[in-house]
């Protein structure tokens, strides 16, 4: 076989495994999957942080504290986009970040999409309050991980930690330390996100 021959072929089958990739990340072939990688191309600023695994990650299977005192699992979130924060009241990139993510909550909260706040570690609940209370956040859960149950399944190793979660409770996407929520390129990116289950 000529050498250009081998070029040739060469090219056709990267293209080949191109478009492969492609149509099993396209909302089109997998009935509303996210296109990781277009959805990818979008970092910029703090975003660039935002690492989209190459393979799908089941989330934790284990409980934490609701904050009405139930037991809940993430699993109890399938069915929506999760954007899932984990947080402590001592953290103070926590502090900065969570009144972008209750900005978030408040334009892209509702039946396909859920920011989650989980705080991890020994957090009590009246200081979690009060902490809310301290930077204006009302319409983010007061979940709790008291033993960090969930964090260690979730290989969290530092805080925060923020958690892109599809409708079928796969980790897609992690982001850590804080970011700019309030950017107009994290918006773009959670509506692409978003909007790829409706096409």
């Amino acid at each position: 076989m000529s050498k250009s021959a081998l070029v040739y072929m060469g090219v056709a089958l990267c293209a080949i495994a191109a478009v492969a990739f492609v149509a099993l990340r396209n909302p089109a072939t997998t009935g509303g999957a996210v296109d990781m990688s277009a959805v990818a191309a979008m970092r910029e600023g703090d975003m660039k942080k935002l690492n989209f695994h190459p393979e799908l990650r089941k989330v934790s299977e284990k409980t934490f504290d609701a904050e009405n005192g139930t037991k809940m699992t993430l699993a109890d979130y399938e069915g929506q986009y999760v954007l899932l924060n984990f947080w402590a009241t001592w953290c103070a990139p926590c502090r900065k970040e969570m009144p972008m993510l209750s900005d978030l909550q408040a334009e892209f909260g509702g039946d396909d999409f859920q920011v989650v706040t989980l705080a991890t570690g020994r957090n009590a609940p009246p200081a979690m309050k009060k902490f809310f209370d301290e930077i204006g956040v009302d319409n983010l859960p007061l979940h709790r991980d008291p033993q960090s149950a969930v964090a260690r399944d979730m290989a969290v190793l530092g805080l925060p930690v923020t958690a892109l979660i599809d409708k079928n409770g796969n980790e897609i996407a992690r982001l850590t330390g804080d970011a700019d929520w309030s950017s107009d390129n994290a918006k773009a990116i959670l509506r692409n996100v978003i909007n790829s289950s409706a096409e």
